[in-house]
């Protein structure tokens, strides 16, 4: 697949996608738990490299993320998580550029969508427990809402307030 039928294939998927370069694309996908999910597609000599952004490195308990992360992959079609130089999250793939059809593509890019928006809270939970807490004391210290945190609520030890 080269950069044209690559384009017409996201177009036939009615994927939005943005060709920054010749054989380079970024996607936005839309998400539930992620309000959006940023996706690189980079044609190289002899693959596609597909790669996401998930979250940066945790402030706390990186080893419990990272075992998750790794149970995780386990379960995963043709994405990994994995972790750049500062510990920060990417779904990343590689597929051969001769093999790609528009179907594979799909499920690829359902794949990482589905995971990056399922995982992101229990990656924030593991990671992030005490940044939420001290949100959530914050906003509700001072009346404001706390309507997006509320999936957190199990982690918060007061009982919350309406917001």
């Amino acid at each position: 697949m080269n950069g044209d039928e690559l384009a017409a294939a996201l177009a036939e998927l009615e994927v939005p996608a943005d060709r920054t370069e010749q054989d380079a694309f970024l996607l936005t996908l839309p998400g539930e738990r992620r309000q959006r999910t940023l996706v690189w597609l980079i044609l190289g000599r002899r693959d596609l490299l597909v790669e996401s952004f998930v979250c940066r490195a945790p402030d706390e308990n990186a080893e419990g993320v990272y075992r998750y992360l790794l149970q995780r992959n386990a379960k995963l079609r043709s994405v990994a998580y994995s972790i750049d130089a500062v510990g920060d999250i990417h779904l990343v793939g590689r597929l051969g550029r001769d093999t790609l059809t528009t179907a594979e593509l799909d499920t690829v890019l359902g794949v990482l969508l589905q995971a990056s928006d399922a995982d992101f809270n229990p990656i924030l939970e593991r990671g992030f427990a005490g940044a939420i807490r001290r949100e959530w004391a914050w906003r509700t210290s001072r009346g404001e809402s706390v309507r997006n945190l509320a999936a957190f609520r199990h982690l918060v030890s007061v009982e919350p307030a309406d917001g």
